[in-house]
């Protein structure tokens, strides 16, 4: 029953960190222009474009282990990709929790918390 629960978890944070991926490469310019001005009165107001593909690759490096990680799971093969995948899922979370406290943006950031209780949880389930 563990494995439909960690599987469930992969599957929400693929999606999560895949979308997310899927807007930042399709709609790039409007995310670097949205996120100057979010970030204008920080030290990352000249380095936008640098984190924002930063946060891009890790986005896309958790989701496909998410995603490989699931299917480890489903052909009882392992969990070591599930558990990358959360790690790394975990680790982008706190890069933007990051930015959005540096932005004084507290809500931003507490909505981020609701995604880093799934993350954690498929970390200590994998691991």
């Amino acid at each position: 029953m563990n494995n439909v629960a960690s599987i469930l978890l992969l599957a929400f944070l693929a999606l999560t960190f895949l979308q997310s991926g899927y807007e930042k490469i399709f709609y790039w310019k409007d995310n670097v222009e949205w996120l100057k001005g979010h970030f204008a009165k920080t030290i990352l107001k000249n380095q936008v474009p640098l984190a924002l593909l930063h946060l891009l690759i890790l986005e896309l490096i958790s989701g496909i282990l998410c995603v490989v990680g699931a299917i480890q799971l489903l052909t009882d093969s392992g969990r070591e990709f599930g558990l990358y995948g959360a790690i790394f899922s975990c680790i982008s979370l706190l890069m933007m929790l990051f930015g959005q406290r540096l932005a004084k943006d507290y809500d931003g950031a507490r909505t981020i918390v609701i995604y880093f209780i799934p993350a954690i949880m498929a970390v200590y389930w994998l691991n």
